[in-house]
């Protein structure tokens, strides 16, 4: 059994905070410089030359990427071999949360649903998704969701009846309404499978996988790519004002689920794509 201080834990969540608000994902500049070479529209180029330019003063200032640093989503991978000693794991990574956004200077913009109030925390109680896997490790994703995306994000139960076309017009459909809330170009995350919340969970993690990697599974790639040339198809462009690329990348996650339903969750990620991890 390999032992993990609690504080090991805090401190990575604290530090990949900070980072992933001035800084991105490490696919960032790719996504944007694949994005410039296929873009035609003047006004598209530009903006995502703006988008590249201010990538660098971000991460050369260590300012934020954008003015909504977002909630706090973190998914951790627990290997069964490991015991946490000195505290309660998801109190040390609300502390992370909780320091990293304070010590960053990040916006605190975490309320309460019903009264708007903001809570005696700064920017916590972060959602939190731990899972139980092999080994002796523990794998912490820290993802900064703003909700200009978020918002755009849906979910729906459809008849097994819809089929395999039902579920590529529904995420067409979620795209196309949302235009340009979500500040495109994005990733568009899809669940497809499980339940209701399962399919939701798996849409969320989907954004996590590297960008241009395509699912494993050969007919869900395909599927991806299918996506991809769709949502692209619809015109939307850099921040709704026209173009080829509305969408960097489409991930596909899918889970066995009931002979009555196709459970399929559509979770948008803005251009900012502010997410990261660490192995422990």
């Amino acid at each position: 059994m390999r032992r993990v201080k609690v504080d090991r834990v805090k401190e990575a969540v604290k530090r990949l905070c900070m980072d992933i608000a001035v800084s991105g994902s490490e696919d960032l500049s790719r996504m944007y410089r694949d994005a410039l070479s296929l873009e035609e529209s003047k006004i598209g180029r530009e903006i995502i030359g703006e988008y590249l330019e201010n990538l660098e003063v971000a991460g050369s200032l260590r300012i934020p990427l954008c003015q909504d640093t977002g909630m706090a989503v973190v998914f951790v991978e627990v290997g069964q071999e490991v015991a946490f000693e000195g505290g309660y794991i998801y109190d040390a990574i609300e502390r992370g949360v909780e320091e990293g956004y304070r010590e960053g200077y990040l916006r605190d913009s975490v309320v309460d649903p019903i009264t708007r109030e903001r809570l005696p925390g700064y920017n916590t109680p972060p959602v939190v998704h731990i899972d139980l896997v092999p080994g002796d490790k523990v794998k912490i994703s820290v993802m900064a969701k703003g909700f200009g995306s978020e918002n755009m994000s849906d979910l729906k139960m459809l008849p097994p009846s819809a089929g395999i076309e039902g579920v590529k017009d529904f995420v067409v459909d979620v795209v196309e309404r949302a235009w340009a809330n979500p500040c495109p170009p994005f990733v568009v995350g899809v669940g497809i499978g499980g339940t209701m919340e399962k399919a939701a969970i798996l849409s969320k993690k989907a954004l996590l996988r590297p960008y241009g990697v395509r699912n494993p599974r050969k007919d869900i790639g395909s599927l991806e790519e299918e996506l991809i040339e769709r949502i692209n198809a619809l015109g939307i462009g850099p921040q709704g004002f026209g173009g080829r690329v509305t969408c960097f990348d489409v991930r596909v996650e899918v889970y066995p689920t009931h002979i009555a339903s196709i459970p399929v969750a559509v979770n948008i990620q803005c251009h900012a794509m502010r997410h990261r991890e660490v192995v422990i």
